[in-house]
């Protein structure tokens, strides 16, 4: 039996597909935008002021705080609206639509011929971003999070391979897969702002305070010898607008243990992060407590439940 998740996904992408981009794109942001205005019933939107107030450094006052959880959550909405209409978009399109900067740090780290792990926030269209990556003729894994129903994991892995990503699913034997595709030459992007599931994580001051972060990134990279290459798309003005940057490669520390340098190297992506999400900080839509000090969620009203089917709320696979 149909899963009532899996259900709404699917009706979303069915609707973001038949509408033209611009109207999709525009309608999703401006309902975002409105739900995120609302009363926060189960807590999410105090957690997006609370990262909001760490990315820009200073406290939010009343009406700065109703505005940038707004735009967050118009951001957010926007992501899920260009997303699920993604596979009906010819590649050409894609392509066209993303300008980048930084393009011969990504050409020289795929030229070492190790493949490339490519770390990136959850921030703007990362979907598209992959997708782009694909038209350049690189081949792209991906790891995503298994989620609960088990029939809405599995038509997100079968929508994210049918844009032509390589789907590895976060648990036992990932890693290995990874390992196997980064011999292959993949660019492998991990979303590395948040440690998920029961994946290994490293404590690290992100935006000037603790926090943990993913493993993983640092730990391929040491054992794999590819390069650690930062980067981020952003949204444009348009629906097919997207900007792409990449950023120099991470260093690797010598002389250094191996739990050392991985610590380090996380380290050293977390400042990268911080610098990416600085760029458009309400285009960062990581919408789950990251840190100590963020306030806790609470179970919401069946009116909250009924926002976050309207708004696409993912949230079971948070």
């Amino acid at each position: 039996m149909l899963s009532k998740q899996l259900a709404v996904y699917r009706v979303g992408a069915a609707l973001a597909s038949a509408l033209p981009g611009e109207v999709a794109s525009g309608a999703a942001q401006g309902l975002g935008a409105l739900l995120g205005r609302l009363p926060d019933y189960d807590g999410r939107r105090a957690v997006v002021a609370s990262h909001m107030s760490r990315v820009l450094g200073r406290q939010l006052g009343r009406p700065e705080k109703r505005r940038v959880v707004a735009e967050v959550y118009g951001y957010y909405s926007r992501y899920w609206a260009e997303s699920l209409r993604l596979a009906s978009v010819p590649q050409a399109q894609v392509t066209a639509g993303v300008s980048v900067a930084g393009d011969d740090h990504l050409e020289a780290a795929t030229a070492l011929g190790r493949g490339v792990i490519i770390v990136t926030p959850h921030l703007g269209g990362w979907e598209w971003g992959g997708r782009y990556l694909i038209g350049t003729g690189l081949p792209v894994s991906v790891a995503v999070e298994t989620v609960e129903p088990h029939d809405l994991f599995e038509w997100f892995e079968r929508f994210r391979e049918q844009l032509g990503f390589h789907v590895v699913a976060v648990g036992p034997g990932a890693a290995a897969t990874l390992l196997r595709a980064l011999k292959e030459k993949h660019a492998v992007c991990l979303l590395s702002d948040r440690v998920v599931g029961q994946a290994s994580g490293v404590e690290v001051s992100f935006f000037g305070e603790g926090a943990m972060l993913p493993a993983g990134p640092a730990t391929l990279a040491l054992r794999s010898g590819a390069p650690v290459l930062p980067g981020a798309i952003y949204f444009g003005k348009g629906a097919s607008s997207h900007r792409a940057v990449f950023r120099p490669p991470i260093e690797l520390p010598t002389g250094l243990g191996f739990r050392q340098t991985v610590r380090a190297v996380t380290q050293s992506i977390a400042r990268e992060l911080e610098h990416l999400i600085r760029q458009a900080p309400t285009q960062w839509h990581l919408l789950q407590p990251n840190w100590p000090g963020d306030p806790s969620l609470h179970s919401p009203s069946a009116w909250a439940r009924r926002e976050a089917r309207a708004l696409m709320l993912p949230r079971v696979a948070e």
